[in-house]
């Protein structure tokens, strides 16, 4: 069987994801008002998935590990159709709390299997580029999924945008299920084992540079829209059109990086961090004009999500006696990037700063961790030349 339609289901289940994760985030105020909450207290929502991807991807890693993987995928899908449905459903807001985190539990471990059965599926020198065609569902989502999620939650209302999410679920189980090779069978995980890979200085190393890509991405990412109307001075059109426009750059860097990450890993994360860092500094100038922040955006959302492939081919590289497991504690990684990035941002805020100094404040995160690619790669060679 061709790889492309086992990848495409892949692709189809990891856009779900990527519309379930992010559609929240515009749909705030529609879900504080239905539950009765602040806006401040509905944010919480997407706190408490983020937590629940960090905690669930190691523990539903090790869970799933007993099962074929393409078993193990069809049931993680099915908990984030559970997880739609309850949060559809939900009377209150903290049910509502509780069915995030339900569907927060297949993100991680998903994403890190599935990136392992892609690599699986195609030859050693197409590893990247088969990851990249699984983490398009997440780029295509912003283009797409976000957008529509979010004018099906303003119109209709927000439960049908997490029932609409639970059909991409049920879609997408369908199309592993049918399109998938079976696999070899599961076995149980040594865990001492996988963990002890996982705190080995090379595979720390791996996790800390995504968390500062991540992290580089998220600083600007979470204040995209205030930086965009108080610099740009944009209208909502404006920024919805921007935030359109990251998607498409999301997924041209997803696609080039998968080429290149064929060639060398290391190679192309120093060129997306120095690309990315560039970008960011020069960002509070650039994105003054209308055609300045279109391309900016552009620019910026194929250096950001460039970065997602070779980290996570990196980490299962490093770490390639448990590399399901670090595959999926890598996007826990991801994710406390996400809230680093964040907090900075909001740290460079409530220090006085004005929102033009948090493109910079994320350059410094994406140089540190330029920084420790180059390290680690002398490192590495270091190593290697004693061992001969």
């Amino acid at each position: 069987m061709s790889s492309k339609l086992p990848l495409l289901a892949l692709a189809l289940g990891s856009f779900g994801i990527g519309t379930t994760e992010f559609a929240p985030m515009g749909l705030l105020p529609t879900i504080a008002t239905g539950v009765g909450v602040s806006i401040p207290t509905a944010g919480l929502l997407i706190s408490a998935y983020a937590i629940g991807v960090m905690i669930g991807a190691p523990l539903m890693t090790l869970f799933m590990s007993r099962y074929r993987r393409k078993s193990a995928l069809v049931l993680l899908m099915g908990i984030f159709v559970i997880g739609n449905l309850l949060s559809a459903i939900a009377p209150n807001y903290t049910l509502l709390l509780l069915s995030r985190v339900v569907t927060s539990f297949s993100h991680g471990a998903f994403f890190g299997l599935g990136a392992l059965v892609a690599t699986s599926l195609v030859p050693v020198e197409k590893r990247g580029s088969a990851v990249a065609v699984m983490f398009s569902g997440l780029t295509i989502a912003n283009i797409g999924g976000v957008p529509v999620a979010t004018m099906i939650g303003q119109t209709i209302g927000w439960r049908t945008t997490f029932a609409a999410t639970a059909v991409l679920g049920v879609i997408a189980m369908i199309g592993i299920a049918k399109t998938l090779p079976k696999g070899e069978a599961g076995k149980m995980p040594e865990v001492k084992k996988e963990l002890s890979v996982l705190v080995r200085p090379v595979v720390l190393r791996s996790l800390a540079t995504t968390v500062l890509g991540a992290g580089a991405m998220f600083t600007l990412y979470t204040y995209i829209t205030p930086i965009l109307e108080r610099l740009t001075h944009a209208s909502g059109e404006f920024v919805t059109a921007m935030l359109m426009l990251i998607g498409v750059g999301f997924t041209l860097g997803n696609y080039i990086s998968g080429k290149l990450v064929d060639r060398s890993v290391d190679g192309t994360l120093i060129l997306f961090f120095s690309l990315l860092a560039a970008s960011m500094f020069i960002m509070p100038f650039s994105v003054t004009s209308h055609i300045g922040a279109a391309v900016s955006m552009v620019l910026w959302g194929m250096m950001s999500f460039g970065l997602i492939g070779p980290l996570q081919m990196r980490v299962m590289d490093a770490a390639h006696e448990a590399p399901g497991m670090a595959s999926s504690v890598n996007i826990g990684a991801f994710n406390l990037g996400n809230a680093l990035g964040a907090a900075l941002g909001g740290g460079v805020l409530s220090s006085g700063l004005t929102y033009a100094w948090i493109p910079p404040a994320g350059a410094v995160l994406a140089l540190l961790g330029l920084v420790l690619v180059v390290a680690s790669r002398a490192s590495n060679r270091e190593f290697a030349s004693e061992s001969a």
